[in-house]
């Protein structure tokens, strides 16, 4: 896996302080996307040891909320292992960090998906669905068009349908 950067502490991609990482590749393609230069998978870094170490010593921060995925896609084919990986790890050593996760697939292309499915055990709010330019609303909180949902992936998996998240 590729990716573009890794922000050790944002405001802006989830709940809280967050560390984010920019993963590289995504199908979308969406118009208007505001990370374009993500969309080739080989473009960026390597993901390598000293990557996985940096998110990890940052997730160590006690102000640390948690952790970030967008891109790119982190649900892009060739992402899906090494992003599956990492939830694990991190839900492992940090069981009380949340993991956010953007893709533009939506909960029902995830849900028909039994690899995607499986990954979402991990998560705590997906931001869900490709970006529509023309339904931007800038007031919309955590996602750029009103067509994408952010979903409390817990609460979703125990009712059985979409439960919307709540900020804090």
């Amino acid at each position: 896996m590729h990716y573009h950067d890794i922000t050790p502490v944002d405001l802006k991609n989830g709940d809280g302080l967050r560390v984010v990482l920019w993963v590289a590749g995504c199908a979308h393609k969406c118009k208007g996307c505001q990370n374009p230069v993500t969309w080739s998978p080989e473009d960026g870094l390597i993901f390598d040891s000293n990557a996985k170490k940096e998110i990890f010593r940052t997730l160590k921060k006690p102000y640390i909320a948690g952790i970030t995925f967008s891109g790119g896609d982190p649900l892009y084919i060739s992402n899906r292992g090494t992003v599956y990986g990492l939830m694990r790890q991190i839900k492992q050593r940090f069981p009380d960090k949340t993991i956010w996760v953007y893709t533009g697939y939506t909960w029902d292309e995830i849900q028909s998906n039994k690899y995607l499915f499986t990954m979402m055990k991990y998560v705590h709010v997906l931001v869900d669905g490709r970006y529509q330019e023309e339904l931007q609303d800038v007031n919309y909180p955590w996602a750029g068009s009103t067509n994408q949902q952010v979903i409390n992936v817990p609460e979703t998996l125990r009712h059985g349908k979409v439960i919307l998240h709540e900020s804090d």
